[in-house]
């Protein structure tokens, strides 16, 4: 497992980042930032908490644990927030901390009179970050944002999928997670023009931009000819052979992006007339008969398992890989030699596997982390950090303005 000694760079250490977004969007950012050294406190409703709560499948027990990978090392505080005491609760901590993020739908936090106005007189060095739906302006901007949707609405989905079939949605929530990858991003800049001119930000993402990111080669196809990309299965929009092949016993991912790739391809399968072949001996003609290559490739591929081929094909440079399943890439040495699998620590004790932060710093990512915490686990505990006195602590408690499951106080 991915370790780190006691030196290990944490950057953001002593941020503290009030996360108020939920589901995974909001909390892929806190992740990372957290991975970086930030406090990250998980302000939430309660008795429902954060909606991932209640993300569980056949067999789950305890915390989901697609909630514990992405609230690991996070702290819980149950919050009321349609209360005044609980937005005076908010208000309080917002003047000592450094980021809040969230991801209501548009006009939420506003009603509830919360909004980055009002938050900014609160503190001016406050870096605020939304992550909505379609973004905070234009005719949509007032729609909720779902990963599903906003992939059918950028055309993520449109080009996902077999030639000749219904589009497929990605198996990976990719406008969330991206969003929260963006949402870090703006942050962190924010942060950087924050030490130099004292002054806060607004940060806004949306999983409609996050979406679209994706798109930048079918977006330069189209507005330099106005070609609409469809579905090419696994294969690229611009190179072949650029794609997953099936051979004996599974499917190798072979990339011949360029001519000499192509060359040594045509070597290694035995036919090196394809290299002088009319039909194949440009990356235009090949582009173009992709779908004959594909079947002239398969056909030798076939003889032989994906051990094999992989093994030729590394031999001479090839790009080259076997298709994994997940529990093959996560069991994967290498996987583990980049960190990106790593130890963490479980409610209650004990210690789990969760991912890592996908950046590496002087050879070495986060090391063991807190466990992703109960609704409200923390919550005495933060107040009394931000400020709040024991009898103000227990005022909030009997009042339900707070939700601490370690320390209940009877009305």
């Amino acid at each position: 497992m991915q370790k780190m000694e006691a030196n290990e760079f944490r950057p953001l250490a002593g941020v503290k980042v009030l996360e108020l977004s939920q589901i995974l969007a909001g909390p892929t950012c806190g992740l990372m930032l957290g991975d970086l050294g930030a406090d990250v406190v998980k302000i939430e409703r309660f008795p429902a908490g954060d909606d991932a709560r209640k993300y569980r499948r056949p067999g789950d027990s305890g915390l989901p644990p697609s909630f514990l990978i992405v609230n690991r090392g996070k702290r819980s505080l149950g919050l009321d927030l349609r209360k005044e005491e609980g937005k005076a609760v908010l208000k309080r901590m917002v003047a000592q901390a450094d980021v809040l993020t969230e991801n209501f739908r548009l006009g939420v936090m506003e009603k509830l009179g919360l909004g980055y106005d009002v938050l900014r007189e609160v503190n001016p060095a406050l870096i605020y970050c939304s992550i909505t739906g379609y973004g905070r302006t234009g005719p949509l901007a007032s729609k909720g944002g779902f990963d599903l949707i906003l992939q059918a609405f950028s055309g993520l989905i449109s080009v996902t999928g077999e030639p000749g079939r219904d589009p497929v949605k990605p198996g990976m929530s990719i406008a969330d997670v991206n969003a929260g990858i963006l949402a870090a991003f703006g942050i962190l800049a924010a942060y950087i023009n924050r030490l130099r001119t004292g002054e806060g930000s607004r940060v806004e993402t949306s999983l409609l931009q996050a979406s679209m990111q994706q798109l930048y080669w079918y977006a330069a196809a189209y507005f330099s000819t106005g070609a609409i990309a469809k579905p090419v299965g696994t294969a690229h929009p611009l190179i072949a052979p650029y794609q997953v092949y099936q051979c004996a016993d599974g499917g190798i991912a072979l990339g011949g992006a360029n001519q000499t790739n192509w060359e040594r391809i045509a070597d290694v399968l035995g036919h090196p007339e394809w290299k002088a072949d009319p039909r194949f001996d440009s990356a235009a003609e090949r582009l173009a008969r992709r779908a004959e290559l594909e079947v002239l490739i398969t056909d030798v591929l076939r003889g032989a398992p994906v051990a094999t081929w992989v093994e030729r094909f590394d031999a001479v440079g090839v790009p080259v890989g076997p298709v994994q399943n997940v529990g093959q890439a996560l069991e994967h040495p290498q996987a583990k030699a980049v960190g990106m699998v790593m130890e963490a620590r479980k409610p209650g004790g004990g210690v789990t596997r969760a991912l890592g932060l996908p950046v590496l710093f002087d050879g070495g990512n986060a090391s063991l982390t807190g466990p992703a915490p109960a609704l409200g686990e923390h919550s005495s505990s933060v107040l009394q950090e931000f400020g709040f006195a024991a009898g103000e602590i227990e005022d909030l408690l009997r009042n339900a303005v707070v939700h601490d499951c370690a320390h209940p106080v009877a009305a």
